[in-house]
């Protein structure tokens, strides 16, 4: 239900992600408070005022990035790990990057428990990514930011692409980023709201 009414509507046909989202169980990834509303279409709440964002937004993010069997991807503020997984079953490898501990432990153990070996998930501070796995076909920000850090858009390969929510005021617009010539293209995508992740928020100017 949660496909056919959030996910297919809002233009998201690749079968790849459609298979993804009937065969990942949402519920798995969300806190057992909530399992009863894993497949609404809303963000659901995560600990430390973190969010999972709704189907329709990561699903139009994904078809968006258009990510290939043979492509890397970061996942950054993956939160209990469901995006993670989801990613799982479309590229090579994912790495997710939780800066709440025992998110990542949670998160971790889920992956292990539903047997997705091709992801591995870390704990660290979001805006630093994990350069060591990089670079990055593909890097994704499970919440919105204000600016992206240097650090992020330095790992992210040539060519490669970058989905991130733009917080803007009360709203939000997801815009899809192009390395190209070691340069960040941004285009619009859609509409979407999150909260903005830790580290991703724009630095306070000064002016006399």
């Amino acid at each position: 239900m949660m496909v056919d009414t959030q996910v297919r509507p809002s233009d998201v046909t690749k079968f790849p992600i459609i298979d993804a989202m009937l065969t990942v169980p949402r519920e798995s990834f969300v806190p057992e408070s909530q399992r009863e509303a894993a497949y609404v279409g809303e963000n659901l709440a995560l600990p430390g005022g973190r969010v999972l964002l709704e189907p329709r937004t990561l699903a139009k993010m994904l078809d968006a990035l258009d990510i290939q069997p043979e492509h890397v991807v970061l996942d950054i503020g993956c939160g209990l790990g469901y995006s993670t997984a989801i990613a799982a079953r479309l590229a090579d490898f994912v790495v997710g990057v939780e800066d709440d501990e025992a998110l990542a432990d949670d998160a971790q153990a889920n992956l292990s428990e539903l047997g997705v070996d091709n992801a591995a998930v870390i704990s660290g501070p979001l805006a630093e990514g994990s350069a060591k796995s990089g670079p990055y076909d593909i890097i994704i920000l499970q919440g919105a930011a204000e600016e992206i850090p240097v650090a992020i858009a330095e790992q992210l390969r040539e060519c490669g692409r970058i989905a991130a929510i733009f917080a803007e005021g009360a709203l939000g617009v997801v815009r899809i980023g192009h390395n190209i010539d070691g340069k960040i293209s941004w285009r619009f995508s859609f509409n979407a709201g999150a909260p903005v992740l830790a580290g991703f928020s724009a630095k306070e100017t000064f002016a006399l």
